[in-house]
């Protein structure tokens, strides 16, 4: 299983703040995890502005994911 986590307006977008996806026995890559997601909650993400990380550390969306890691999605966040 792959936990999915979604944060700030992309958790407003989808509707939900986490999901379990089974594992695809062929492996996946972070943007075949949002491709998953995307699926479960009929709401496109790509081409909006999103960043991921998987077990709490930033990742690229070609990161492998492995089976049992936690994906997250969130938008880019400023300082000031």
């Amino acid at each position: 299983m792959i936990q999915v986590k979604f944060f700030a307006s992309v958790r407003e977008r989808v509707g939900t703040e986490a999901l379990r996806l089974p594992w695809p026995e062929r492996g996946a890559t972070v943007a075949e995890v949002l491709a998953l997601a995307e699926g479960e909650t009929g709401v496109t993400l790509r081409g909006a502005h999103v960043l991921a990380a998987v077990n709490l550390q930033h990742a690229s969306f070609s990161s492998v994911v492995r089976d049992g890691d936690e994906v997250a999605f969130f938008p880019p966040v400023t300082g000031g």
